[in-house]
């Protein structure tokens, strides 16, 4: 019952996702690429006083990596820097390790199935590892290789 409310929620996100728009007055953007599968991504931050005031993202990928763009743009709104990079870590170790799963990641649990099947982890951290990028080396293109 719980494996079909995740599945649930990543078929919601990949087939209507939330801020999925180009942001004409970003502050910070970057740009995702997972040569394996071929989704790409474009991130959008507005930034203000370190705070995400706003982000979203566009691009063509699987139902994951949509889905996973799209949860972690309703994830970041109002943080700030330094707690966009700790979620940023701490998701990656939701799909990297076998560490139980934690309550303060909210919808993004939804992912923890990832991790059993290596070749997805690289689609779930598109997006993440584009905000890092954005965060740190703004207007630079990541992939995932």
């Amino acid at each position: 019952m719980v494996d079909d409310l995740y599945q649930d929620i990543i078929l919601d996100h990949s087939k209507r996702p939330r801020n999925c728009h180009p942001m004409p007055d970003a502050t910070r953007t970057a740009k995702g690429y997972n040569p394996l599968c071929g989704d790409k991504l474009e991130l959008y931050l507005k930034m203000e006083n370190g705070i995400v005031q706003d982000v979203s993202f566009v691009g063509s990928g699987c139902a994951i990596s949509t889905a996973s763009a799209s949860l972690m743009t309703e994830s970041l709104k109002g943080k700030t820097r330094e707690e966009a990079i700790k979620l940023l870590d701490k998701f990656h170790e939701l799909l990297t390790t076998d560490s139980p799963v934690g309550k303060d990641l909210g919808k993004l649990v939804v992912f923890c199935g990832v991790r059993d099947y290596p070749a997805r982890v690289k689609c779930a951290t598109l997006a993440w590892h584009t905000l890092k990028s954005a965060l740190t080396d703004p207007g630079e293109t990541t992939t995932t290789e």
